[in-house]
């Protein structure tokens, strides 16, 4: 039976995404019939731990593409529309997806459900520069919550939870039960990831990224931040040449000679360390912030972590 929310939802899609096409000039027909329960996410890594929990019983729609940054990507017309007519918006929230957020709080305001994992699952503050964090955001929420598993199985727990509440028509029985065999990978990931990192030294446990991305890895598995090339947590920000002699400074103090960055950016900046540290400086590439095309290394949350555990390891350890 069609509960009164699911005919407001279908009416509201109708209306919405005829007027979201018109807007974007285009000819393209969509299912305006089809009464799925929708469920709808901003970034792809939380997409695909999403897919896990929903299965077959619901639709996702990912607005984040591969390889995208989840800190400048934006929405069309369509996609802003998607949000308001979902049963369901899961975010990362804490400033990540800063030119999505409106839309989410817009798709809040007509009554959509909306969870923020980043700020559910006690999220980390940025430190203050002098133990390896970015100054002006000491004191903020860290959003890349993603990089501690811990803290992804306990956002994926409640992510069924949301929508078990707030997805009309889902089989509470499937979806627990998907989220329990996706809570087992998990806790394999941890312990695999524990594993690996035992091969690294206590004092070579110390991490160079190309902005500040990795505090809840550090914080998980023991590891130091010495700094970052961009000195913020977010990319849209830009390094002065006084934050790149302190970064140097500093990796000289630690005798770091290693530096992570993302692979989905450009490794210009990073590179210039290279110039700054006498061409002595490893560029290692990782997966901080988004997932892959499928088959290019990093497709899904736990390969993303996997291939990124394997990276650092090598890199933390190599002659």
């Amino acid at each position: 039976m069609t509960t009164p929310k699911r005919t407001v939802l279908r009416l509201r899609r109708l209306l919405s995404v005829l007027v979201a096409l018109t807007c974007a000039g285009t000819a393209t027909a969509c299912a305006s019939g089809d009464d799925r329960p929708r469920v709808v996410v901003t970034t792809n890594i939380l997409g695909d731990i999403t897919r896990e929990i929903v299965g077959d019983e619901a639709d996702v729609t990912v607005l984040m593409k591969p390889n995208a940054d989840p800190h400048s990507f934006g929405l069309s017309a369509v996609q802003a529309a998607e949000l308001e007519n979902a049963d369901l918006v899961v975010f990362n929230g804490l400033g990540l997806e800063e030119n999505v957020l409106r839309h989410v709080d817009a798709a809040r305001d007509v009554g959509v459900a909306a969870f923020e994992a980043g700020k559910a699952v006690d999220p980390l503050t940025f430190r203050a520069h002098t133990d390896g964090g970015p100054e002006e955001e000491a004191g903020q929420p860290d959003p890349h919550f993603w990089t501690d598993p811990d803290r992804v199985r306990e956002a994926a727990g409640l992510i069924a939870d949301q929508v078990i509440e707030h997805v009309d028509g889902v089989d509470e029985e499937a979806v627990r039960g998907n989220a329990e065999r996706y809570d087992a990978q998990l806790a394999d990931l941890t312990a695999w990831m524990e594993e690996s990192f035992d091969r690294i030294p206590e004092d070579g446990r110390a991490l160079v990224t190309n902005h500040h991305v990795f505090g809840y890895l550090a914080d998980r598995f023991g590891f130091r931040v010495i700094g970052a090339v961009i000195p913020s947590g977010t990319t849209l920000a830009s390094p002065s040449s006084s934050d790149l002699r302190s970064l140097t400074r500093a990796m000289e103090d630690a005798g770091v000679r290693t530096v992570f960055a993302d692979s989905s950016q450009p490794k210009r900046l990073a590179e210039v360390l290279r110039t700054e540290l006498d061409d002595r400086v490893r560029v290692v590439e990782l997966y901080s912030e988004s997932l892959t095309a499928k088959g290019e290394g990093a497709d899904t949350y736990l390969r993303m972590m996997r291939a990124n555990t394997t990276a650092m390891t090598d890199g933390l350890t190599a002659g």
